[in-house]
C-alpha cells in the first residue's frame, strides 16, 4: 500500500477550501463524481442499443445515429472538463493550507469512479484531438512522468507517453496524485491544462480508456497531477502475491510472449550495492543479478525484474526518494537505464554513453533526480552529466580525466547542490563544480602524499560531503579521514572570480579498522569496516553509536530507510548513545549488505539484527534438479551448497564445506534419495539428498584436479566422474557386513582434451548400465563396465565424432525412431545423430547460429510435453538459453534463445516436470529460473511456413534469387551428365538424381566437402528409410537435396578467417611477417596427411583448377585435354604460398574476410 492510499480522505467545500475529514466520513463529492459516471454508462448502454436498432435503417436514420454520437463526445468532454478543473481547485486549496497529505481515494473507489469513454476509434480521436493543447515543454525539475514526446497533438494521432512500456492504469481525476517541482519557468501563471493522454483499446469489446496527464502552475509553482498507480510492491484487495517475477499489473499480459521468461534469480552480486527501496508495511530492497535489476519484496517473498541490460550491470544508483532507478552496464553497446521504481518500467535509456570505453564504471544521482552523472571505464575515463528528464541523448557537460587520477570508482552529488560532485579512485579524490550557463566541468584534485601530513594515509575508499557542506571527507582503508575543505569565490553578477577549488585540511584517524563505506543520514556520519563495525559520527566526528557486536563481515554497503524513524515512546527500546547526556539514540532502519554476500536488516528499535539471505560469494558452476520433487541444489566455488523449494521460492538447507573446498559439479542420483559432488581440489562426496550430511564415512580422493562431470547409472549401482586431467573413475555400490556402501572400481586417462560429457545409458537387450564419454579431442569412447575390475577400466569401443570441428555436448535423443541415437553437437554449429550401437553418423542438421558467439552449443537436456507425441531439448549456448522442437531437420523456426547471462553459461538443469529451466552464471554468482512456454515456439513454426518454406530463408535471395535458381540448373543438368551429354538417346525426366552425382553438385555451388563427409551424407540418404522399410535408398530430389546442402555445407560459407587459421598451424613466417608454406612443403601435404591424395590425383586436380581440364577432375573423362603427368607444378606454383595466393589464384575463389562465399 502506498503512502497515498494511507492518508485519511479529504473533501472540498462549497467555498473551495480543503476540509480534512475522519476516514470514516464519505466523500460529499463522491456519489456526484458516481452520478456522472452512472448518467454516462447509462447513456453509453442506451447509444449502444439504439445503435443497433438504427443499423438495421436507412442511410438517413444513420446520419441521425452520427449526429447523436457527436453530441455525446461533447457531453463526455464537458464531464472530463470539468472532474478536471474541480479536482486540481482541490489540490490547490490544500496547498494553500499548508497540509502535506496527498489526496488520494481508496483503490476500490478508484476502480468504481472509472470514466470510460466508450466510443469509436474514429470518434475518440476527434474528440481528443479537441481537448489536448499541444504538449510543451515546461522545464520541471521533477521528469516527465513517464517522459512524454515533445511535439503537437495532432487530430489522428493522440498524445502518448514516447519510451514505456506500462501497462495502462485508468484512473478517474479524483485519484490525482499530486507530484511538486520548485523550479518554476519565468512566465508561469495560474493554471490547469490537460497536456497528454495515453490511449489504449481493449482486448475484449474494442472500446477505447483514456489516461489523462495533467498539468498546472500556480503562482510560479509547478506541479503534476499524475493518475495514482499501484506500485510493484503493492496488490489489489484479494490479490495473491505473485513469486513469477512479474509485476501485478504486467503478469497477465507478459506471460506466454516468450519461450523462456524469466520467474526467479538466486543469488545477488555483492560488489555492488543493496539498496533500501521502500520499509513501512511492505520491506522492498533492490539489487543486482548479472544483467537483472531485482525488486524484492522481503515479506511477500517475489520478484520484478528491471530486464533491458545485454551485457552485466557494472553500477546502479537511486534518488533520494526511491522513486528513480538508474542501472548501466559493462561491454559492448552499453546502456544506461532509468527506471520507475513503482510501475517497474524504464522510463528512459541512454544509448551510446561511453562509445570510446567499455562501460560505466562509477554513477550518482542527484537527489531530486533531475541529473545523473557517470563515469566510463575506459582508459581515460570521462566524466559526463546527462539531463535525462530531458528527450536528449547527449551529455550537458563533458570532462576527460587525467591517466595520473586513476581509476574512478566512486561518484556522489552534494545533496544540497547539483552542480558540485566528488569522486575519488584509489589515490585520488576530485571535487567537481559544474557551471551549466559556462558548459564547463571545472574540478580540483590536490595530489595527497604521506609528507602532506607525514602519516600514512591509506587508499581511498569513499567520499562524501561533510554535513556543514563546506569540507569533503574521504574515507581510507587504513581507518583515517582526509578532511578537505572547499574554497568557493564569492559569488558575483558582474565579474568571474575563479573555479572554486579543494584543500586538505586536515587527517583525523578514526578507528583502527579499515573503512569500506562512508555516507550520511540525518545528522550523523556513518562508517562501516572491514571488521563488520557500524559507527556514526555527529559533525565534528564524535562518536555517537555503534554496533560492534552484530558480527558481520565486511560490510559492503548500507542503505538506510526513506521513513524517518519513530519517536521514542514508553515501549521503545533504542539504545543510550555515547555521550554524556546518554540520550536515546534514534535513527532510521537500515539493510546492511557484507563482502561475504549476506544481506540484514536492523531494526533500531530494539536493536534486533535479521538475515534477510546469504547467497554464495564466489562463481557457481554446479545445479542440479531432483528428479521427481520441486528442489534444486546450488553448488559454489566458495563451498556453500544451498537447496530451494523452487515452486514457493524457499530455501531449504544448505551446508558450508570446509575453506579449500570449491563445488564444481552437483547430480542426484535417479531415486533422488543421493547427490554426488565433485570438488575443485579433485574430491567426491556422496551426500544424503534432504540433509546434506555424508552418505559415505570418507570422501573419495583419487582426482588431483577439479571434478567437472558426476552421473549415476540408471539403477544407482554405479556412479562416475570426470575431472580436467581428462581421467574418468567410476565408482560401484556394493553390499559390506549387511550394509550398502559406495567403493572406488577404476579409474582412466582416455581422452587427450577436456571431457564435455560423461553419460549413462542402458543397454536394450539386457537392461544393464552403459557408460559413455565425449571430449574436445573428437573421441566418443564406450567402456566396459562388466568386464572392469579393481583399478582396471576397460574400454568398449572408440570412434571419432568430427574432422575439423570438437564436440561440445552429448544427451540420449528420444525415442522418436525404432532406433536409438545419441545427439551430439560441435563447435561447427552443427547437431549429428550417432547410431548408439555402430556409431554411424546418421543425420546432420544446423544448429542455432550466431556470429557474434562462439557457437558452442552445451548441455542439451531433452524433455517431453505431457499427453503429445512432440519433443523437445533445452540447450544453452555461450551465453544464451534456448529450445528446440524435435526431431531435428535445421529449420530455424523451431529454434528460439534468449541472452540469460552476458558472461557465459556454466551450467543449466530441468526440472522434473519440465516446466522449468535453470541456468548458472558462474562468475556473475546467479541461477535463473526460467518458464517454459512450448505453444510459443510452436506458433512460430507454424508462422514460419511449412515444407521448403523455412528453408527458402536460409539462401540468399530465397527462393526467386540467383543462388537457388543455379542450383536448380546444376540439379537438372547433372541429370543429362549422368545420361551423357552427348548421347542421341531418348532421355528420361525424373525428379532424382543418382547419390554418386550429388558431391559433384554441392561442388559446383560452392560447397567442398571432405571424402569422410561425403560418406556422411550418402549413409545418411541410404538409410533413411532403411529401419522401417528395409530398402536402402539412392537417389535423392530436389527438395531433399537442398535440405542436405543447408544442413551440411559450413553455416557462414568459405571464410579467410579460416584459410588463414589453418595457414598458422602449418606455416610459418616469411620475411613479410605472413604465414607462408613452401611448395615442397604444400605438396607433400597434400599427399601425406589428411585425406590424402594420390600423385595422380593431386596433378589431375591441379589440371582442372589452371583450366586444361574444364569440366574438372574426371568429369568428363573423354573431354580431357591435358593429363596430369604433364604439368610442371614448379612452374605453375610460387615458391612461397600465403593464404591469400592459395584461394584466389590457385583455388581462383572470391571470399572477403567474414563472408561466405555464397553469401550465406
Amino acid at each position: 500500500m502506498s503512502d497515498a492510499e494511507e492518508a485519511p480522505g479529504e473533501a472540498t467545500g462549497e467555498n473551495g477550501e480543503t476540509e480534512m475529514k475522519e476516514e470514516e466520513e464519505p466523500n460529499p463529492n463522491y456519489k456526484e463524481v458516481e452520478n456522472l459516471q452512472q448518467e454516462s454508462k447509462d447513456d453509453t448502454l442506451a447509444w449502444r442499443e439504439s445503435q443497433e436498432e438504427e443499423r438495421k435503417m436507412g442511410e438517413e436514420e444513420g446520419e441521425e445515429e452520427k449526429e447523436e454520437e457527436e453530441e455525446e463526445g461533447k457531453e463526455d468532454k464537458k464531464i472530463v472538463m470539468e472532474e478536471t478543473e474541480e479536482v486540481a481547485g482541490e489540490a490547490q486549496e490544500k496547498e494553500a493550507s499548508g497540509i502535506q497529505e496527498e489526496t488520494t481515494v481508496e483503490p476500490q473507489e478508484v476502480t468504481e469512479s472509472i470514466i470510460r469513454l466508450e466510443t469509436q476509434i474514429t470518434d475518440s480521436q476527434s474528440i481528443t484531438s479537441g481537448i489536448f493543447p499541444p504538449l510543451r515543454h515546461l522545464g520541471s525539475l521533477q521528469p516527465l512522468p513517464p517522459r512524454f514526446n515533445q511535439q503537437a497533438s495532432t487530430r489522428h494521432e493522440p498524445l502518448r507517453p514516447a519510451h514505456t512500456q506500462m501497462e495502462s492504469h485508468y484512473v478517474s481525476q479524483a485519484g490525482l496524485e499530486l507530484v511538486s517541482s520548485s523550479n518554476p519557468p519565468a512566465s508561469a501563471s495560474q493554471s490547469v491544462e490537460i497536456i497528454g493522454n495515453e490511449q489504449m483499446e481493449t482486448e475484449g469489446d474494442g472500446e477505447l480508456r483514456m489516461q489523462f496527464w495533467v498539468y498546472r502552475k500556480i503562482e510560479g509553482r509547478e506541479q503534476w497531477l499524475t493518475p495514482v498507480i499501484p506500485a510493484l510492491w503493492e496488490t489489489k484487495p484479494g490479490q495473491e502475491p505473485s513469486t513469477s517475477g512479474d509485476s501485478p499489473t504486467s503478469a497477465s499480459q507478459s506471460a506466454g510472449i516468450t519461450v523462456v521468461t524469466m520467474t526467479w534469480s538466486f543469488g545477488w552480486n555483492s560488489s555492488l550495492p543493496v539498496y533500501y527501496i521502500r520499509e513501512e508495511k511492505q520491506r522492498v530492497l533492490l539489487y543486482v543479478c548479472a544483467h537483472t535489476a531485482i525488486i524484492y519484496n522481503v515479506l511477500r517473498n517475489n520478484q520484478h525484474h528491471l530486464q533491458g541490460h545485454a551485457n552485466i550491470i557494472s553500477c546502479l544508483c537511486v534518488s533520494e526518494d526511491r522513486r528513480w532507478i538508474a542501472t548501466a552496464d559493462k561491454g559492448p553497446d552499453c546502456l544506461v537505464i532509468i527506471w520507475d521504481s513503482f510501475t517497474g518500467i524504464p522510463v528512459h535509456t541512454i544509448f551510446d554513453s561511453c562509445p570510446e570505453g567499455n562501460g560505466i564504471r562509477a554513477m550518482a544521482m542527484t537527489h531530486d533526480a533531475k541529473y545523473l552523472a557517470t563515469i566510463s571505464d575506459a582508459e581515460v575515463q570521462k566524466v559526463c552529466i546527462w539531463k535525462w528528464t530531458l528527450a536528449v541523448e547527449t551529455p550537458a557537460c563533458t570532462f576527460e580525466l587525467p591517466k595520473e587520477y586513476g581509476v574512478q570508482n566512486y561518484l556522489t552529488f552534494n545533496p544540497t547542490n547539483n552542480k558540485e560532485l566528488v569522486s575519488n579512485s584509489k589515490t585520488q579524490a576530485i571535487y567537481y563544480a559544474w557551471y551549466e550557463e559556462r558548459d564547463t566541468l571545472a574540478h580540483s584534485a590536490p595530489l595527497l602524499t604521506e609528507k602532506t601530513f607525514n602519516k600514512l594515509v591509506g587508499k581511498f575508499s569513499q567520499s562524501i560531503f561533510h554535513l556543514n557542506l563546506t569540507q569533503i571527507l574521504s574515507a581510507t582503508m587504513e581507518g583515517k579521514l582526509v578532511v578537505w575543505d572547499i574554497h568557493r569565490p564569492p559569488s558575483s553578477a558582474s565579474t568571474f572570480l575563479g573555479f572554486p577549488y579543494i584543500k586538505p585540511c586536515k587527517l583525523v584517524h578514526l578507528q583502527k579498522e579499515g573503512i569500506t563505506v562512508l555516507t550520511t543520514i540525518d545528522s550523523y556520519i556513518v562508517t562501516g569496516d572491514i571488521k563488520g563495525n557500524i559507527k556514526f559520527y555527529d559533525h565534528t566526528l564524535s562518536i555517537v553509536n555503534w554496533y560492534s557486536h552484530l558480527k558481520l563481515g565486511a560490510i559492503r554497503t548500507l542503505s538506510f530507510s526513506k521513513t524517518p524513524a519513530t519517536p521514542p515512546t514508553e515501549k521503545s527500546n533504542y539504545p543510550p548513545d555515547c555521550t554524556l547526556k546518554g540520550d536515546l539514540f534514534v535513527v532510521r532502519n537500515f539493510i546492511i549488505g557484507t563482502s561475504d554476500a549476506a544481506v540484514y536488516h536492523l531494526t533500531t528499535d530494539g536493536t534486533k539484527l535479521e538475515q534477510l539471505f546469504v547467497e554464495p560469494k564466489d562463481a557457481i558452476c554446479a545445479i542440479s534438479c531432483h528428479p521427481y520433487q520441486p528442489l534444486i541444489a546450488i553448488g559454489s566455488i566458495c563451498g556453500m551448497i544451498k537447496v530451494w523449494n523452487y515452486e514457493n521460492k524457499q530455501y531449504l538447507f544448505s551446508r558450508v564445506f570446509e575453506k579449500g573446498l570449491g563445488v564444481q559439479s552437483l547430480t542426484y542420483n535417479p531415486e533422488g534419495a543421493l547427490l554426488g559432488a565433485g570438488f575443485t581440489e579433485g574430491t567426491v562426496y556422496i551426500l544424503d539428498a534432504m540433509s546434506l550430511e555424508n552418505e559415505s564415512p570418507e570422501p573419495f580422493k583419487y582426482s588431483r584436479t577439479s571434478v567437472t562431470h558426476i552421473s549415476f547409472s540408471h539403477d544407482s549401482q554405479y556412479m562416475a566422474t570426470a575431472d580436467r586431467s581428462f581421467t574418468v573413475a567410476v565408482y560401484m555400490l556394493v553390499v559390506r557386513n549387511g550394509q550398502r556402501v559406495w567403493e572406488y572400481l577404476a579409474r582412466l586417462r582416455s581422452h587427450r582434451k577436456s571431457i564435455r560429457s560423461l553419460l549413462f545409458g542402458v543397454y536394450l537387450d539386457s537392461n544393464e548400465p552403459r557408460l559413455l564419454s565425449l571430449g574436445t579431442d573428437r573421441l566418443l569412447i564406450e567402456y566396459d563396465l562388466l568386464r572392469s575390475y579393481k583399478d582396471c577400466l576397460e574400454v568398449l569401443d572408440i570412434h571419432h565424432t568430427d574432422q575439423g570441428c570438437y564436440p561440445t555436448c552429448m544427451v540420449w535423443y528420444p525415442p522418436l525412431t525404432r532406433e536409438l541415437f545419441l545427439l551430439i553437437c560441435n563447435s561447427g554449429y552443427k547437431v549429428k545423430l550417432f547410431n548408439s550401437t555402430t556409431k554411424m553418423c546418421r543425420e546432420q542438421t544446423l544448429g542455432r547460429k550466431d556470429r557474434s558467439k562462439i557457437g558452442e552449443t552445451g548441455m542439451l537436456t531433452s524433455m517431453s510435453k505431457m499427453q503429445m507425441k512432440t519433443r523437445y531439448h533445452f540447450f544453452t549456448n555461450q551465453d544464451e538459453v534456448g529450445l528446440q522442437i524435435l526431431p531435428v531437420d535445421g529449420n530455424p523456426h523451431k529454434t528460439s534463445a534468449i541472452v540469460c547471462h552476458p558472461n557465459g553459461v556454466a551450467g543449466m538443469a530441468i526440472s522434473y516436470d519440465g516446466r522449468y529451466a535453470f541456468t548458472a552464471g558462474g562468475h556473475d554468482r546467479s541461477v535463473v529460473q526460467w518458464k517454459i512456454t512450448l505453444r510459443v515456439l510452436e506458433a512460430a513454426v507454424s508462422l514460419g511456413g511449412e515444407d521448403l518454406t523455412p528453408f527458402y530463408g536460409l539462401l540468399s535471395g530465397g527462393r526467386e534469387g540467383k543462388f537457388y535458381r543455379e542450383l536448380e540448373d546444376y540439379f537438372y543438368y547433372s541429370q543429362l551428365r549422368s545420361q551423357g551429354i552427348d548421347t542421341m538417346e531418348t532421355r528420361k525426366v525424373s525428379e532424382y538424381i543418382c547419390l554418386s552425382e550429388l558431391p559433384f553438385v554441392m561442388r559446383a555451388i560452392g560447397f567442398y566437402p571432405s571424402e569422410e563427409k561425403i560418406d556422411d551424407i550418402f549413409n545418411e540418404i541410404k538409410f533413411g528409410e532403411y529401419v522401417d522399410t528395409g530398402k536402402l535408398i539412392d537417389k535423392i530430389n530436389l527438395p531433399d537435396f537442398l535440405k542436405v546442402y543447408l544442413n551440411h555445407k559450413p553455416p557462414f560459407g568459405n571464410t579467410m578467417s579460416g584459410i588463414h587459421k589453418s595457414f598458422e598451424v602449418l606455416g610459418y613466417t616469411n620475411s613479410k611477417g605472413k604465414k607462408a608454406i613452401r611448395r615442397e612443403d604444400f605438396l607433400r601435404l597434400l599427399v601425406t596427411k589428411g585425406e590424402h591424395m594420390t600423385e595422380e590425383e593431386m596433378l589431375d586436380c591441379f589440371a582442372s583448377l589452371f583450366g586444361l581440364n574444364p569440366e574438372g577432375w574426371k568429369s568428363e573423362p573423354a573431354t580431357s585435354s591435358v593429363k596430369g603427368s604433364e604439368i610442371c607444378l614448379e612452374e605453375e606454383l610460387p615458391d612461397e604460398i600465403t593464404a591469400e595466393i592459395f584461394a584466389t589464384e590457385i583455388l581462383g575463389l572470391t571470399i572477403s574476410e567474414d563472408s561466405g562465399q555464397d553469401g550465406q
